[in-house]
């Protein structure tokens, strides 16, 4: 005998079907194992998915950067490539000056318009060029560390306070993630990758401090010293609004502190 089901309690069934293969993508309901597929980092408890991610951190040759950052009561907007020998990219401060950043070893360069250089003599020769900055330059280590992997990475990674686990995986992109929070959020949250290393995917940084993707792990980061006809080397010490005054300054003034 053949059963007879009416028409509208097949639609139902092939909608609830239909509805638990898209919730299976993203881990959840209808008897899914959210795992499956996953590092299985997932399964850990806040602590030590926060360790793996530091661990994973530990072992990369690279990364991307991308996002906002609140350090010393400025805001900047990052979009950074870094590598183990330097870093490349642009960072743009809350007053829309906007520069870019190259490092190759240790030779660093500064790329800016003219408006970036204020007032000073020589701010139609700098402007977008890139400018050699010397070591010795109060603003070199400032500049410095928004392309140092490490220290971009020590100063945004940081979660105070208990950890928690989110009770549902989420995504950045198209990357299934794990979220742990501290205090609440309010010690910041960290995405980690549920797929291949868990690699920190997101951080959202303490009191509103900036929201940055961490993207690219290990890609490489082609670092290249500019051409000589398109740099400039101004001597021991960068140009300031001062210099009109006949002042020694002290650097540009433009530099962050990026780990805040």
């Amino acid at each position: 005998m053949t059963a007879y089901f009416p028409a509208p309690r097949l639609r139902r069934a092939a909608f609830v079907s239909a509805l638990c293969a898209g919730l299976a993508v993203v881990g959840t309901g209808c008897g899914a194992d959210p795992d499956e597929g996953t590092n299985g980092v997932g399964k850990l408890s806040a602590d030590q998915i926060e360790d793996k991610a530091k661990t994973a951190v530990t072992g990369a040759q690279s990364v991307h950067l991308s996002g906002t950052l609140v350090s010393g009561g400025k805001s900047f907007t990052l979009d950074m490539r870094l590598g183990a020998d330097g870093g490349s990219g642009e960072v743009k401060s809350q007053d829309d000056t906007t520069f870019q950043l190259l490092r190759v070893g240790e030779q660093l360069y500064l790329k800016a318009g003219a408006a970036f250089w204020g007032q000073s003599e020589a701010a139609g020769k700098l402007g977008d060029k890139f400018v050699k900055v010397p070591e010795g330059d109060p603003s070199y280590k400032q500049f410095r560390g928004f392309t140092d992997m490490q220290v971009m990475l020590d100063g945004l990674l940081g979660l105070d306070g208990k950890l928690t686990k989110g009770e549902d995986y989420t995504k950045v992109g198209p990357t299934r993630a794990v979220q742990v929070s501290a205090d609440q959020g309010k010690g910041g949250k960290l995405s980690v990758s549920l797929e291949g290393t868990p690699y920190p995917l997101l951080m959202e940084r303490a009191g509103g401090a900036g929201r940055v993707t961490l993207a690219e792990w290990g890609k490489p980061v082609e670092l290249t010293a500019p051409a000589p006809d398109q740099t400039v080397d101004y001597g021991s010490e960068l140009p300031t609004t001062k210099d009109q005054e006949g002042g020694s300054g002290q650097g540009s003034g433009q530099g962050a502190n990026p780990q805040g």
